[in-house]
């Protein structure tokens, strides 16, 4: 399945925050959520905008990139990789413009790279600074059903980095059966999450998102990273190296000749899956 820059800049996307465990901790994000009450200790934090088309704020600006991720490095940032598989979803509403539904379509890679700015006072202020801030594969698996079952019952998150020629595991390798919440639990959250979340803390009132979206009859959601493994924990991004998300299937390759397919800047007939490579530059 593919989707061409021209309807993918209509399509809104949104992340959800604190969908996989320790994850909040090792970026240092943890602290921003304290006041967030949940429903129960497994839950995810809430739901951040990425993208909102024609949005007036920076919230407007088209981040979403397959080939680079772009910066101003001239200054000191933190700038990390945040691997994560984003979900297609046909959105469904009431006469009243609640959400009532959302029908899983197709998954891809994610790279919902973030720049760690304490001061911030909205996650999404962390996600997208501009052009090339966020990265988005171009190919995109088709879902038979949201469900155990499903083809993402087999499926696994890796990335990692190049530098300098060295190539290092940039998160830890992570089943998509991972995720805290998933399948129809997480479904559910969503939906109650878009039509309740109000404006607090680091979050945002999604409704309003949504109107100002005009209800999209489609919505990219980034379902959360996953843990970072040591390089990835400490290792902030420099113009010149060379990242890789692959959401792929775990019985056609494995995370060994992933790395070295990588490195190669050559995938394997064998691959089976979505793969995010991309560059970074000076912006």
């Amino acid at each position: 399945m593919t989707l061409t820059p021209d309807r993918l800049q209509r399509i809104p996307v949104f992340g959800i925050a604190g969908n996989f465990a320790e994850h909040l901790s090792q970026a240092g994000e943890d602290a921003d959520f304290v006041q967030i009450k949940t429903e129960d200790a497994a839950a995810p934090k809430g739901i951040f905008p990425i993208y909102i088309p024609s949005h007036a704020s920076y919230l407007g600006t088209y981040p979403l990139s397959s080939r680079r991720i772009q910066a101003d490095f001239s200054q000191p940032i933190k700038v990390q990789v945040e691997p994560e598989i984003s979900i297609l979803f046909d959105a469904f509403y009431d006469n009243d413009h609640h959400l009532t539904d959302l029908q899983a379509k197709a998954f891809s890679a994610f790279n919902d790279c973030s720049i760690r700015r304490p001061n911030a006072r909205k996650i999404s202020e962390k996600k997208n600074w501009g052009t090339d801030s966020t990265g988005l594969a171009s190919d995109w698996i088709d879902i038979d059903r949201f469900d155990e079952g499903g083809i993402l019952d087999d499926y696994h998150i890796a990335s990692f980095i190049q530098r300098n020629e060295r190539v290092e595991r940039y998160g830890m390798n992570s089943p998509v059966l991972g995720y805290s919440y998933f399948y129809q639990t997480l479904k559910h959250w969503m939906v109650r999450t878009f039509n309740q979340q109000c404006d607090q803390g680091p979050l945002e009132n999604l409704a309003e998102l949504l109107a100002a979206a005009d209800y999209p009859a489609q919505i990219i959601v980034t379902l959360g990273a996953t843990r970072y493994a040591p390089f990835g924990e400490t290792g902030y991004l420099k113009p010149g190296d060379r990242i890789g998300v692959f959401v792929y299937d775990k019985n056609s390759i494995s995370e060994a000749e992933l790395a070295d397919s990588f490195a190669h800047n050559a995938l394997p007939d064998a691959f089976k899956g979505s793969a995010l490579v991309q560059s970074v530059s000076q912006a």
